[in-house]
């Protein structure tokens, strides 16, 4: 891509100085992870925040389906957005748009406010898709797909990082102190961006898709409404499953205007590449497998042991069960890179998920030790980080430069859905094992949902063989 003329002569204005490319690495990484470890703060304080505000454990939930529900939404958009010429603007607005739902969330509002914050907060999650594009135009080709592949891991142990900070603020000065860690953390953020990041290449167009966004906005606010209220499925399954075919058929209809449309929120004929369709499969599936685990293990830690089972620790004390997870979720990130040079990214993806799945196997077999919840926790973190780092490769390696940001911004919607259902699933799981009158599931219902996940990273172990299996044959380009 050449620049502008300088006296007369055109000039490479991309990549970037190779001074100004080690400022840059960081400050992606640093972005990644914050807006990572800001959408993880709904989870340590949701028990918080019905206790401080009155209102139900149902209605505190939606603190962290806003966050996901904003954030599927704003992906693809800013993903579109970040493909035309004003991806540093647009980084930098969402980015105050962020801070300013960081605000909401700790000045003394009403409950509605501090939802309105949680979502302007989870518009973040689009920002991810848009730092791998930043990524692969301005560093050199191989360090830009390490590069992309640490985003990827560092945006899934981002949850890992968020979650005991925050539950340790929450118990020492409330659930305020506690959003007022994200507060301080995205204010640096949009510093960061904007001293770091440099302008989008020249030359490039970008249209959002109005009509798109309000469909996917709807069916999205339905998945993720169907996944959070687990009363209504075990209370009115009709009504659930009215609302279900509902969601399916406002997917369906997206699908049909995007294929009309000449600016296509997501390109859905690109998705439907056997390489970027199965990769999304895999995301779909492994995501749910992996958030379900990460659910049962938090959970299962937290339950007292007057239950017959679980270790009764603190909302603090079990986030740090989560270190193993982002310890070794990082190890398998700066691993990766040097693994794809002899192992193809399928097969990466394919034996992440077999990690994850001893994960699940072994905490079906062997949770009566903290040190057995430890070890299934790094296995689901080295699992989910060799994952994260295999996935863009798979995407990318058919996808045209420019459309990087679009591209992977449709696979983080489906990640994002599939660690909604996975959560949904194990509620629904542990609620079914629940007997008449007790508050806490049967030790046996853990050992259920453990093995659906099992089945889940079975599913994904093989979507992973099948395209490296197509990739091999050289049906793939």
């Amino acid at each position: 891509m050449t620049g502008r003329p300088v006296g007369g002569v055109a000039v490479e204005a991309f990549p970037v100085a190779r001074s100004e490319a080690r400022l840059l690495v960081p400050a992606l990484m640093f972005l990644s992870l914050v807006v990572a470890a800001i959408a993880s703060l709904g989870t340590p304080l949701i028990t918080s925040v019905a206790t401080s505000f009155h209102v139900s454990l149902g209605s505190a939930q939606w603190t962290l389906t806003a966050a996901l529900l904003s954030g599927a939404v704003a992906t693809p958009v800013l993903g579109q957005l970040g493909a035309g010429p004003h991806r540093r603007a647009t980084i930098l607005a969402t980015l105050a748009v962020v801070v300013a739902g960081s605000a909401l969330t700790v000045l003394p509002l009403p409950f509605a406010w501090l939802l309105a914050g949680r979502a302007a907060q989870g518009v973040g999650l689009g920002l991810t898709a848009l730092m791998m594009g930043v990524a692969r135009d301005h560093l050199p080709e191989e360090r830009s797909a390490a590069v992309i592949a640490l985003i990827s891991v560092v945006s899934v142990i981002g949850a890992g990082v968020g979650y005991p900070l925050a539950a340790l603020l929450a118990e020492v000065g409330g659930v305020r102190a506690a959003y007022g860690l994200g507060l301080v953390l995205t204010a640096a953020a949009l510093l960061t961006a904007w001293r770091s990041l440099p302008e989008a290449p020249e030359g490039r167009l970008a249209q959002v898709d109005v009509a798109g966004a309000v469909v996917l906005a709807a069916a999205l606010l339905l998945v993720l409404f169907l996944a959070g209220e687990r009363n209504l499925w075990s209370r009115h399954l009709a009504v659930a499953a009215g609302l279900a075919v509902v969601a399916v058929v406002l997917l369906c209809v997206w699908a049909v205007i995007e294929l009309r449309s000449t600016t296509p929120l997501v390109d859905v004929r690109a998705v439907r590449h056997p390489a970027v369709a199965g990769a999304n499969l895999a995301m779909f599936v492994g995501g749910i497998g992996m958030y379900l685990l990460l659910t049962l293990i938090t959970r299962y830690a937290q339950t007292p042991r007057g239950a017959g089972y679980g270790f009764g620790l603190t909302t603090f004390v079990a986030g740090l069960v989560l270190i193993p997870f982002s310890v070794l979720g990082f190890v398998a990130g700066k691993l990766t890179p040097r693994a794809r040079k002899r192992i193809a990214d399928p097969l990466l993806l394919a034996g992440s998920a077999v990690v994850v799945g001893g994960g699940f196997a072994l905490f079906a077999a062997a949770r009566s030790d903290l040190a057995e919840l430890f070890a299934a926790m790094g296995l689901l973190g080295f699992g989910v980080g060799g994952f994260s780092a295999a996935m863009p490769g798979v995407i990318l390696a058919v996808t045209p430069k420019s459309e990087t940001s679009s591209a992977m911004s449709f696979n983080y919607v489906v990640r994002s859905v599939g660690y909604s259902l996975g959560s949904a699933i194990g509620g629904l799981i542990l609620a079914a094992g629940t007997g008449p009158g007790h508050l806490f599931p049967d030790d046996s219902a853990y050992t259920t949902a453990a093995l659906v996940g099992v089945g889940a990273m079975a599913i994904t172990t093989l979507t992973g063989l099948a395209l490296a299996r197509r990739r091999s044959s050289g049906t793939t380009p």
